[in-house]
């Protein structure tokens, strides 16, 4: 007869085991909350061997098939932006400007590229004035600058890249000349903007009167003879040469301030990008003239709140926290960042960490403050209340099997900026110089040679000297702003990639306004608004929140994880 076993002690055993359970899951949810998030729209998308993502599926499949063919991660990127430029055209082009973060394998250095023009050596307050502007006009030929991108493009072939301006270019042309297929998010761009557009503008963009639909092609045949032109001349051909004449003449004609002779003198500039310490990596950015530093100070002055980072994800308490930090660190851009070429922007002094702890005290919990201004000379206007509030920019990734990686974005400002398009050469021109100001005592006023300020900016982060991901955003003002709340989900909220660039955001505006995506629970927008916000919830997947995109790379296997925005057109490919 078997012998009878006692359950008591057993029972016991268990018990306690599970109560020692219960106050672990307590203990680590006190000390590190990690929610759970729902499945994503879309997969981390992996791969051992390369990886890239852009604004456009056919942008990044150009990419992709350059790295296939044995092309390095410079060789993508570029191919990657001339495509974009043909496939959405409202937002970048040969028209615009650029800037990118290269790292070389092998190399720990990585350079920034400011693919930034220039206003023109007539660009006086007085040639305004004389023209009958009392303010910077916000588009028209009076807002144009010294077009960057295509110097950009070729700058970076020709010191990294291993293969030609015209091979990079092809992809382009083909999809100018022979169209390529309109998306319902471009049929609807092109439906928003369509009135800034000239005539030129709409006999290529408004075939027949009205925004292409989808599924049909959409042609730009005057751009693909630039393009090739491009490709058998070289950037000279833009800058001074035929094409350059042929835009000066028009700019000129339309009374806007830039002549022959400053595209001739247009140059890139190679940098040293700016970094900061930010939860054990190392933050890289662009230097002023972008916002850049702007990223960097919110996140010296989120290390500086102690409670941040154990605060739950998305509460009223951790976007407050989120927003306060954008003040102060808006406050501090609005009043410094410019071309520090004119202007000596404090920025050691923005990255202090004994300035981030002093101004992260001025934070009170739980409650908007009224008003901010710059801790380092008092009050400035905002740069951006002269400029439409409709930003459209374009970012690119790609890491390649050998470890070379590139951050680069690209834009018009505005949605086809300028709203002009230059008749026999099908570019589109950028209005990044409604980003000056007539007013001599602001960091931004005009001045011949002067560059405009930017919202612009790519980034990296690495791990000592291990490339740990590249991330950018387009969205203007918001671009800061995405990219805090996304590194905060991957590093603090231990989210995948992917999941770290969709989890729903808010967008802080002017003084106490505050957009929040409605997927962020209405209790936590009913307790910021008894925190003094101005809170609008906004529906949908919309391009107002950014289009974040990164490429991770395993700390440990080494695979290439790729996060690519659904907000956007944004896609990601690697293998």
């Amino acid at each position: 007869m078997p012998r009878r076993i006692s359950m008591a002690p057993l029972i016991l055993i268990l018990s306690a085991c599970v109560e020692q359970l219960d106050q672990a899951r307590e203990t680590q949810q006190n000390q590190s909350p990690v929610p759970e998030f729902p499945a994503t729209n879309r997969p981390d998308v992996m791969g051992m061997r390369a990886a890239v993502s852009s604004d456009h599926p056919l942008a990044s499949a150009a990419g992709i098939e350059v790295l296939r063919n044995g092309g390095n991660a410079v060789d993508a990127a570029v191919t990657m932006a001339a495509v974009l430029a043909v496939v959405r055209p409202h937002m970048n082009g040969l028209g615009g400007d650029a800037f990118a973060l290269i790292r070389r394998a092998g190399n720990d250095a990585v350079l920034a590229l400011n693919g930034s023009g220039r206003a023109g050596a007539l660009a006086t307050p007085d040639f305004f004035r004389t023209a009958g502007h009392e303010r910077i006009p916000s588009r028209g030929a009076a807002s144009v600058t010294v077009p960057g991108a295509l110097a950009a493009w070729a700058d970076a072939l020709a010191r990294h890249g291993t293969i030609s301006l015209a091979d990079a270019l092809a992809p382009a042309i083909r999809h100018a000349e022979e169209g390529f297929p309109v998306t319902q998010r471009l049929h609807e761009d092109i439906a928003e903007s369509a009135d800034v557009l000239n005539e030129a503008g709409k006999a290529i963009y408004l075939p027949g009167g009205a925004p292409p639909e989808p599924g049909t092609l959409l042609r730009n045949p005057a751009l693909a003879r630039t393009l090739r032109s491009v490709a058998q001349a070289g950037p000279t051909v833009f800058y001074g040469g035929v094409i350059g004449q042929r835009i000066a003449a028009f700019l000129e004609q339309e009374g806007g301030h830039l002549r022959a002779a400053d595209l001739v003198t247009h140059e890139s500039t190679w940098m040293e990008p700016i970094a900061t310490d930010y939860m054990g990596l190392r933050i890289l950015a662009m230097p002023p003239n972008t916002q850049g530093v702007t990223l960097l100070q919110q996140m010296r002055l989120a290390a500086a709140l102690a409670d941040l980072a154990s605060l739950p994800h998305n509460s009223a308490d951790y976007l407050q926290r989120l927003v306060e930090i954008k003040r102060l660190a808006f406050a501090d851009r609005d009043r410094w960042v410019a071309d520090p070429a004119f202007v000596d922007v404090p920025v050691e002094r923005m990255l202090n960490a004994t300035y981030a702890a002093q101004r992260a005290a001025i934070v009170v919990p739980g409650r908007a403050a009224d008003s901010v201004t710059s801790g380092i000379g008092g009050a400035a206007e905002p740069v951006s209340l002269n400029a439409p509030d409709d930003g459209d920019t374009v970012y690119l990734t790609a890491v390649d099997e050998e470890g070379n990686a590139v951050s680069w974005i690209q834009s018009l400002f505005s949605s086809f900026g300028s709203g002009l398009v230059e008749p026999e050469t099908g570019v589109v021109l950028h209005n990044r110089g409604a980003l000056y100001t007539l007013d001599p005592t602001h960091p931004q006023v005009v001045s011949p040679g002067k560059r405009p300020f930017h919202t612009l900016s790519p980034h990296m982060a690495l791990d000592g000297d291990r490339l740990a991901f590249t991330f950018g955003t387009p969205g203007g003002d918001g671009q800061t702003q995405t990219l805090l709340q996304v590194v905060n989900n991957l590093l603090n909220y231990h989210m995948s990639p992917q999941a770290a660039v969709e989890a729903p955001r808010f967008r802080s505006e002017e003084g106490t306004e505050v957009l929040l995506e409605d997927r962020i629970p209405v209790e936590t927008q009913r307790a910021l608004v008894t925190m003094g916000y101005d809170v609008r919830s906004v529906s949908g997947w919309t391009a107002t929140f950014g289009g974040a995109q990164m490429i991770r790379v395993h700390p440990t296997s080494g695979a290439l994880i790729v996060a690519s925005d659904p907000r956007r057109e944004a896609y990601g490919i690697a293998y």
